[in-house]
């Protein structure tokens, strides 16, 4: 089984990194109860998190949803994130599902 989790990141690091899938069994649960879903927690608000970026284009964010195994937390991807944050960024972008990027490009980088 796998789960879905939510990254954004920018050129300072990872900002955010929330699974998904436990948001959406909390919504399907409190619907089949009948509960007001106005009141259930519904982050990430994936275009909250795009406006932000966009409003911030001099960070470069960049935001990717991921499929994970269960046995790999939030917490892993977060602490993996600090250890090797380059390194984590191109395994994202390579195996992940783009939302919403903007990479500087290599070509117009003037300091690295």
């Amino acid at each position: 089984m796998s789960k879905t989790v939510a990254l954004m990141w920018d050129c300072l690091g990872l900002e955010a990194a929330v699974n998904v899938t436990d948001i959406n069994q909390q919504r399907m649960w409190a619907a089949l109860k009948g509960q007001d879903l106005t009141k259930v927690r519904t982050e990430p608000n994936l275009m909250h998190w795009r406006l932000r970026a966009q409003a911030n284009t001099q960070r470069h964010y960049e935001i990717y949803l991921l499929e994970i195994e269960d046995d790999i937390t939030v917490e892993d991807i977060t602490q993996a994130f600090e250890d090797a944050p380059q390194q984590m960024a191109d395994t994202v972008r390579r195996i992940g599902h783009k939302f919403y990027s903007d990479r500087a490009r290599e070509d117009t980088i003037k300091i690295r």
